[in-house]
């Protein structure tokens, strides 16, 4: 269950990474509400599951979820540049993440 939460927690990192970027700087009311709400949401659940995941093993991975899914979405939504050189980038960190879980108890 401390994975699902986890995974959870990645995703809404990426909800709060992106709608800070739509919130241009906290100018934008709702942009920053949602931010603000899954920024909360998010750490509350990583916290969660801390509680038996080790402290290493789940902020690992709840910044990989955030990194490579701020990636796709930044390519996905908002046209940023994508090369080779990015692509393996964000490989690494998945295959870092599932190296994480492999190693990991819970």
């Amino acid at each position: 269950m401390a994975w699902i939460i986890l995974i959870i927690a990645g995703l809404l990192e990426v909800v709060w990474a992106f709608s800070m970027k739509q919130s241009e700087g906290f100018t934008r009311l709702g942009p920053s509400l949602v931010t603000l709400a899954a920024m909360g949401v998010s750490f509350a659940l990583l916290s969660w599951a801390m509680r038996t995941l080790p402290l290493g093993t789940a902020y690992t991975v709840w910044t990989g979820i955030g990194a490579v899914g701020a990636f796709a979405v930044g390519i996905v939504m908002l046209g940023e540049s994508v090369n080779p050189m990015r692509l393996l980038a964000a490989l690494l960190i998945v295959g870092g993440l599932v190296l994480m879980k492999l190693a990991s108890p819970g």
